[in-house]
């Protein structure tokens, strides 16, 4: 029998394949995308080639192909609830991709994926189809015949396949670069199947056994803000295969979920779950849930996304907990045992991508707190849904309100389809047109809250954007691009200079700030400078009156030094918290703006004083000895990593790197730094904390802040020294103040207590026997609330029997009071103190409440004291 290819082997033969081809093979790009507003993660191969594609750089190979990482789980890429259901929907897959800027183009790509699928895979050419676009008359794009004329090369005609726009018709968003493309189907059914159905009447109808593999795309206009096309300057090649689909096909499989990509997890989680795969529908889904969310919960946290409630860290919890309740309501795991998964997930995929073997354990320690934590919620969602259910069953309904089951999903994370099941398995339902409504209402506050409208780019100038603020603070230039942005708070301009001084946001730190000035002193202010599609977009108010001037584009030199110490204040901080807690600290993010730095950073206990005491001087040393910087640009990162410069986890480098070193800290980074480690002044950490499991975060102030900081530090300490008779030894004074007032309390309360006692004794003497044999105690006039409390209980303690207490007080203040205290025995002949008080309380207009034995009422009105009062009085007569 014909040994069938392993993932790991078809992987590395499509690279070998493209390299022999001339491609360059580069190494996967982070999943989660940093420093792109329109992408939280990336979701095709071509994402890390965006500002390539879009013009905004050079490409430094014509020729690229790799094996990327890629989450589809938000937008119009959504497979989320697909997966686990089918056989071929995945949330975390793999893309192989081959791409050509600017050289080879239609005929090359269609080539070279037959030669890979046919002559070096040996796939069965009979089983394979091609879809070209049909063109569309309203846009006046007729079909691709070019496309088609090549696949003629390797296909009989019936086996290309006409397809439409949503099919054939690539486009990277409502504006950009997009173009046809030309599908590769597979067939997959047996010779029986395909006999008596052909292949093409089912391409691009959802059969799980004739699916798509390969996408080629030939991008070759530009999408314009009014919907027009023009023509790409230069054509660009993106192609993205399924690599899950792919192994399916040559390991002769009709399920992704039975190649060796998932089995081994799968036999593990069957193994952790004491249940088998393939013998129960639900089960089997179950585990695939389970075997397709442990791959993305554990590629994202290794590429520095943590699970959380915003944004991109909402995703990824809600994969993970979608995943969680699958276990447990369908494998019955009441504890936490995904995390026991993360071996296994090693095991498979570490040798292609190492990151997931160097992070085990904070991925394992992540994934663990987050089970614990969502298998508390779903306790705590079943009992609330039971609350529902028994409030529902008691007003005679057997549906619950969509508004109760939305509170329950939006507010406490509980699914909806677990509430559906506990319903019906209790004969209930619930109201899904009032979900769905509330639902929709969220989906419309979000819109409104984040919609944006862009016009296109008006074009002022030619050439690539340089940034030059890392050696200038001040330049000569011209704006090269702009266009306006609506958005519900306004509208602003985003500007695209030739130079620019203006550092871009970019890892963790803030963009810069300033000003663009034309040779007639009109003054355009820059707000923010934010990074897009590689290249650096500087954020206006307003436009300047002549865009074509020539202008003086200036940073906020203040707001920059403040940045760049605390930049240079997060190395030093690295570099001390590796010395004093150990080599396995490492950065997990940070926030760098002028007025306060956060460090991120892998520990798995808290951080003690004496820890951030040694941390803080380390690094005030490095400062105090005026280190310079050494810094070094364009440097090749294997020589880069040679000096002993870290990479962070989660970052994207290309083969030539930015090294920052002082002294002995060596890190690879991009942003703005200090000239000298002396600038900074002092570093003083304000807080630690922690941020996730194995997370921890500083936060600290340098330079002037910290010279803010012990200004008002030292003013609070004069102010406590005057109010202390200006003591030498503050420290001192305050213990004897402290130790005196104690005393004092001592002697209050026990004078409290006196009293409270003899008015018990006054309230008990004048006490008069009422009604069936009861004694009522009663007292009219003022009194503190404390006191009238204590005498209610010391009146039970006197007289545990047949006794009742009733009260009409005012305190110091002129505020009514009511009190009404009852012994056990009057409770369990139906009195209700609670009851009494708040019929009495509508003399002094106020209300209360409390337990059958005991409760008070406030008011408004203190004149209606007396009303009050015989209304108390009376009930026991």
């Amino acid at each position: 029998m014909e040994k069938k290819l392993t993932a790991k082997e078809i992987r590395e033969s499509f690279k070998e394949f493209f390299r022999q081809k001339g491609h360059k093979i580069v190494p996967s790009a982070p999943m989660v995308i940093k420093d792109d507003p329109t992408l939280m993660f990336t979701n095709a191969g071509m994402n890390q080639f965006k500002d390539i594609i879009l013009g905004n750089a050079a490409p430094k190979s014509r020729r690229v192909a790799d094996s990327q990482k890629c989450l589809r789980v938000s937008g119009k890429h959504n497979d989320l609830e697909e997966v686990g259901m089918d056989t071929y929907h995945h949330t975390m897959f793999e893309m192989l991709g081959n791409w050509s800027f600017g050289d080879y183009f239609k005929q090359e790509a269609i080539d070279w994926a037959w030669e890979y699928l046919v002559d070096v895979l040996g796939l069965d050419p009979d089983r394979l189809y091609a879809t070209v676009f049909e063109g569309s008359a309203e846009e006046g794009l007729t079909r691709d015949d070019e496309a088609a004329g090549y696949w003629e090369k390797h296909l009989p005609a019936d086996h290309i396949i006409n397809g439409n726009k949503h099919d054939n018709f690539w486009e990277m968003g409502d504006t950009g670069p997009c173009g046809p493309c030309s599908e590769i189907h597979i067939d997959l059914r047996s010779d029986a199947e395909r006999a008596a159905k052909p292949g093409r009447e089912l391409v691009n109808h959802d059969h799980p056994q004739v699916i798509e593999i390969w996408n080629l795309v030939f991008m070759q206009y530009n999408r314009k803000a009014d919907g027009s096309l023009e023509p790409l300057p230069a054509k660009v090649i993106d192609t993205g295969m399924g690599f899950e689909r792919l192994c399916m096909a040559l390991q002769g499989k009709t399920s992704n979920y039975d190649t060796d990509v998932f089995t081994p997890l799968i036999s593990a989680i069957a193994r952790l779950s004491g249940l088998e795969y393939g013998k129960d529908v639900k089960v089997d889904i179950a585990m695939r849930v389970i075997a397709d969310h442990v791959r993305t919960i554990a590629f994202s946290i290794a590429d520095s996304q943590l699970p959380g409630n915003a944004k991109a860290g909402y995703v990824i919890r809600r994969i993970l907990r979608r995943a969680v309740r699958y276990a447990y309501t369908f494998l019955g795991q009441k504890q936490a045992f995904m995390y026991k998964l993360i071996d296994t997930l090693i095991e498979s995929m570490g040798e292609a991508y190492p990151e997931i073997k160097s992070q085990r354990e904070l991925i394992m320690k992540v994934i663990k707190e987050e089970e614990d934590a969502f298998l508390r919620t779903l306790d705590n969602g079943i009992r609330l849904l039971d609350g529902a259910m028994a409030a529902a069953k008691a007003d005679g309904r057997t549906e619950i309100s969509g508004k109760e089951a939305f509170t329950l999903y939006d507010t406490y994370g509980f699914p909806l389809d677990l509430t559906e099941l506990i319903l019906k398995e209790n004969g209930m339902t619930l109201d899904h047109k009032e979900f769905d409504a509330e639902m929709q209402a969220q989906k419309e506050r979000a819109r409104n809250a984040a919609a944006t409208e862009a016009t296109d780019w008006v074009t002022v100038g030619d050439g690539e954007p340089e940034f030059v603020g890392y050696d200038h603070t001040s330049v000569e230039t011209g704006i090269l691009r702009y266009r306006k942005v609506k958005q519900k708070k306004g509208e602003y301009y985003q500007i695209v200079l030739a130079r620019t001084p203006f550092y871009a946001e970019m890892g963790g730190q803030t963009g810069d700030r300033g000003t663009l000035t034309d040779a007639d002193g009109r003054v355009t202010e820059i707000y923010d400078t934010k990074r897009e599609n590689g290249m650096a977009v500087h954020l206006a108010k307003t436009l300047p009156a002549d865009p074509a001037a020539v202008f003086t584009a200036a940073i906020d030199t203040d707001a920059r030094q403040a940045t760049s110490c605390n930049h240079t204040a997060t190395h030093l901080l690295h570099y001390a918290l590796r010395a004093v807690l150990g080599k396995h600290v490492e950065q997990r993010g940070s926030y760098v703006s002028p007025d306060v730095l956060r460090f991120d950073f892998s520990h798995f206990q808290k951080v003690t004083p004496e820890e951030i005491k040694q941390v803080e001087h380390m690094a005030n040393e490095m400062v105090r000895r005026a280190i310079g910087r050494d810094e070094h640009r364009n440097l090749p990162i294997a020589e880069a990593q040679a000096m002993g410069a870290m990479a962070l986890f989660g970052e994207k480098y290309g083969d030539e790197v930015r090294v920052i070193r002082y002294g002995d800290s060596v890190e690879l980074c991009g942003g703005t730094h200090v000239d000298n480690t002396g600038n900074i002044g002092m570093i003083r950490i304000v807080s630690e904390s922690s941020i996730a499991a194995g997370i921890r975060r500083i936060e600290a102030i340098t330079g002037r802040a910290v010279e803010d900081a012990m200004d008002s530090l030292t003013s609070t300490l004069a102010q406590l020294a005057g109010m202390l008779g200006n003591a030498p030894d503050v420290v001192a004074a305050m213990r004897r103040s402290i130790a005196e007032n104690a005393d004092l309390k001592k002697q209050v309360e026990d004078y409290f207590n006196e009293r409270a006692q003899a008015m018990t004794k006054v309230v008990l003497e004048k006490a008069d026997m009422v009604g069936s044999g009861i004694r009522l105690a009663a007292f009219s006039g003022p009194m503190m609330p404390e006191m009238v409390k204590s005498v209610a209980f010391g009146v039970r303690a006197s007289s545990p029997r047949e006794t009742a207490f009733v009260a009409a007080t005012v305190d110091g203040a002129g505020k009514p009071l009511l009190t009404v205290m009852l012994t056990d025995d009057l409770t369990s002949r139906g009195l209700n103190a609670s009851q009494i008080v708040r019929e009495a309380a509508k003399a002094i207009k106020g209300g209360g409440g409390g337990q059958p034995g005991f409760a008070q009422a406030g008011g408004k009105d203190a004149e209606g004291l007396s009303v009050a009062f015989e209304s108390m009085t009376s009930a026991f007569k």
